[in-house]
């Protein structure tokens, strides 16, 4: 985000909590991307990591692909004007709905996770008279250190291992309208070694090679899975892409030469999305307990449940700070010596906890403070309607204007879909 961000000017017109999105940073973070990365190797981006449209349309505008995983994601991206040669379709536990979908848009691939599933795509293709390519989900024999959630390697609900991919030999390239031809691993996620990228990359291109070889599929891609990481803690480092492109390059290059035919994906979400999202909120109270001082905001973990510690065990803190207050919009003066503090929600669970003895300036009710590098995988994977409280606005900043992509859910959005009957008000059991 800008130093010359008007927090105070975005809370006065949007309310708080907010997200806020700098599209400007989005848009220039994938241009940089990719300017490193062999040329040969396609960014999509997971909208599961942010599935807000207005964050989607400036990072398709800057080349971003798109791999989606639900049919609301899969219309989103339809409707944001993506060509359906750019986008695939992964997940576990796709419906016959979702499949349909697919199929009936004409999407680059499915990424197959099971062989049920690979039958289920070949009627519901020759039902509509098609080929559907598929890309299969590898759950490799083994996987590489270093990634913060490892998602291959071990049992899993993704994928098909590997071992029965190899053993299903000719027959994966006998469907006749599932057009098995590529494969895709996912071996982990929040990766910030750049070794770890690349030996994870080598990995997956000779497994690609050796599932080809042995079962005589084609390789119209290999989708390589991705995991960039970004740094939220403290003794984390964000990774270096120009020093991963160094490594990277030459091992895509080989491959590539010998694979001219072959589209190379790489997934990414977080990396693409996470440093430019700020989570806005607006202290309530404060006060002290047993020593130590709270503040009380209008925003908290139902909003922003990953900043409880993503997993774990011990409360780490996001990085939060101090983004303006009433008397000095710039938020620069403070009023007091910095000192511990506890960041609470507005939840009644002692969870709903943003951040524990974090450094901040002494804080008063009205104060705009900010948890930052909060632009994945917020509301979205939060409970938003915990206390009935619903989403957050959603704004994003592009060239000098701001723009509303969500709007705050009212009361009445949170109530509209419940429903009564006068039955259900009667004493006793109906006959």
């Amino acid at each position: 985000m800008s130093e010359e961000t008007d927090w105070s000017g975005i809370a006065a017109r949007y309310g708080t909590p907010t997200y806020v999105y700098d599209g400007d940073w989005l848009a220039a973070n994938l241009e940089a991307l990719r300017a490193v990365l062999h040329p040969s190797l396609e960014v999509f981006f997971s909208l599961k990591s942010n599935p807000n449209r207005g964050v989607y349309d400036v990072l398709h505008a800057a080349g971003a692909r798109a791999e989606v995983s639900s049919l609301a994601e899969l219309r989103l991206v339809l409707e944001a004007g993506t060509d359906p040669s750019d986008i695939v379709f992964l997940g576990p536990g796709k419906s016959e709905q979702e499949i349909t979908a697919c199929v009936e848009a004409g999407i680059y691939a499915i990424v197959c996770e099971s062989f049920a599933e690979l039958e289920l795509i070949d009627r519901t293709a020759g039902g509509h008279g098609v080929r559907q390519r598929v890309l299969l989900r590898v759950n490799p024999a083994f996987s590489i250190a270093g990634s913060r959630l490892t998602m291959g390697g071990k049992p899993r609900q993704f994928g098909i291992d590997e071992a029965e991919i190899l053993a299903a030999g000719p027959a994966l390239a006998a469907f006749r309208h599932a057009d098995v031809a590529g494969v895709q691993v996912y071996l982990g996620t929040r990766i910030l070694d750049t070794e770890v990228v690349v030996k994870n990359t080598a990995y997956i291109l000779e497994i690609a090679e050796r599932i080809a070889g042995a079962t005589g599929i084609r390789l119209d891609a290999v989708d390589i899975g991705g995991g960039l990481g970004v740094a939220y803690f403290e003794g984390e480092s964000d990774l270096d892409p120009t020093a991963l492109a160094k490594d990277l390059n030459p091992l895509l290059e080989r491959f590539a030469e010998a694979h001219p035919d072959t589209r190379l994906i790489m997934e990414s979400g977080r990396y693409l999305t996470a440093l430019g999202g700020t989570y806005l909120m607006r202290v309530r109270y404060t006060k002290q307990s047993m020593g130590e001082n709270f503040a009380v905001a209008d925003g908290g973990t139902h909003h922003h449940m990953a900043a409880v510690g993503i997993g774990s065990f011990v409360k780490r803190n996001f990085p939060i700070g101090l983004l303006s207050r009433p008397d000095d919009p710039a938020g620069g003066a403070p009023h007091g010596e910095a000192g511990p503090w506890n960041i609470a929600g507005p939840l009644c669970t002692p969870n709903d906890t943003i951040a524990k003895a974090v450094s901040l300036p002494a804080l008063r009710p009205g104060d705009l403070i900010g948890v930052l590098r909060s632009g994945a995988y917020g509301p979205s994977a939060s409970p938003v309607y915990f206390l009935s409280h619903g989403y957050p606005a959603e704004v994003v900043l592009r060239g000098g204007r701001s723009y509303l992509v969500r709007a705050r859910d009212s009361v009445e959005d949170v109530l509209g879909k419940q429903a009564t009957h006068p039955d259900l008000r009667r004493p006793g059991s109906l006959d």
